[in-house]
């Protein structure tokens, strides 16, 4: 699969851009993990996943304490799917398409490979719900796997930093029963939780 698309390529011949970015193709995209982008997925507690069908677009944030995405081969990653809201737009996304894309962010100021804060992940995704894939994942529901198609570590300018404060109470992890949020005792879902809670 080519990393650029004719659209892509027809913007970049519009804004005199194509050198550069077949440059940044050539010397920064590459298809299998380094070690300095597995430092950085495996230090992070969150990232952004795109996932898109013909009618539907979605961009979520999911997150977990550091390491709950792992890089699990040469061009392969997962990270557990924990309890959340019940839409599944992410999840019904993938089963129609399974092209994904992965922002990963650090905003502490650490570049890995004295650049890099930003790391982009394109490829395709499965759902694996099988008891195997959930052994030793405290709170996953399923287990998302990702087959990377392209890996781009990007220009850190326009990202402010900040520092972690609290790590989320939420986040599943060994010794530790998360509480329910505070949306699962609004009037308008109450009753279906009380129901589950039996």
């Amino acid at each position: 699969m080519d990393f650029f698309h004719d659209g892509m390529r027809e913007l970049q011949d519009r804004y005199e851009g194509r050198a550069v970015a077949d440059r940044l193709e050539k010397h920064r995209m590459h298809t299998t993990f380094t070690d300095e982008d597995r430092a950085m997925i495996d230090s992070s507690p969150f990232f952004f996943l795109a996932t898109a069908t013909d009618d539907s677009v979605d961009c979520s944030f999911k997150g977990g304490d550091p390491g709950f995405v792992r890089v699990v081969g040469d061009a392969e990653l997962a990270w557990p799917d924990y309890d959340g809201n019940r839409m599944y737009r992410s999840l019904g996304n993938i089963l129609r398409s399974p092209r994904v894309g992965l922002l990963f962010l650090r905003f502490d100021g650490h570049r890995f490979d004295g650049s890099a804060a930003r790391l982009r992940i394109s490829g395709r995704a499965s759902i694996d719900e099988s008891p195997e894939a959930l052994a030793g994942l405290p709170g996953a529901k399923r287990l998302i796997r990702v087959h990377a198609d392209h890996i781009f570590p990007n220009c850190p300018r326009y990202i402010p930093k900040m520092e972690l404060v609290e790590r989320s109470v939420y986040a599943p992890r060994d010794g530790h029963a998360p509480p329910d949020p505070d949306w699962k005792s609004r009037s308008f879902v109450k009753d279906i939780f009380d129901e589950e809670r039996g």
